[in-house]
């Protein structure tokens, strides 16, 4: 069986965590990376967010169903399992996600998902993952891990595995 981690990230001012060099989600997305030898694709916005969290958080809400990416994928036909990984905006993944998913080809692929946030847990993600990878068999018992956890998170991800 072959993995792919399809993640979303960013590290500056985090909620309730402060600024940070590496976001949360990509800490959680390496430990998911070391126990299972999948491979990773980071989804970076073509315009990246500002800093600071308050304003972060307004840019995302005003891109949401239009978020530009710097690189898309546009082959998954070699991978079994699929990662999918966001911290929590406006109740689901970050927006660059939908734009990431869109257009790919998830038949018989299982898809898992793992939220980052603090206190929305998974909120809306797994239901809108299901929306988007259509033809997937969509884990409906993701893992959301606190932000402010991620760094502790290994033994986490590692029973959810």
């Amino acid at each position: 069986m072959k993995a792919l981690i399809i993640y979303f990230s960013r590290a500056d001012e985090n909620y309730a965590v402060g600024y940070i060099d590496k976001g949360n989600t990509e800490i959680v997305a390496e430990f998911v990376q070391e126990l299972t030898g999948a491979d990773m694709f980071k989804v970076e916005p073509t315009v990246p967010y500002a800093a600071d969290y308050r304003t972060c958080i307004e840019q995302a809400k005003k891109r949401i169903g239009n978020a530009p990416i710097k690189e898309k994928l546009s082959d998954i036909s070699a991978y079994d399992t699929i990662f999918i990984m966001s911290p929590i905006y406006w109740g689901t993944y970050a927006p660059e996600m939908e734009t990431a998913l869109t257009g790919l080809d998830f038949s018989g692929k299982t898809v898992r998902v793992i939220s980052t946030h603090e206190g929305s847990g998974l909120a809306g993600m797994v239901s809108d993952v299901r929306k988007i990878c259509k033809g997937a068999k969509v884990d409906s018992k993701g893992l959301a891990i606190k932000g402010s956890s991620a760094k502790s998170s290994k033994t986490t991800v590692e029973k959810w595995l």
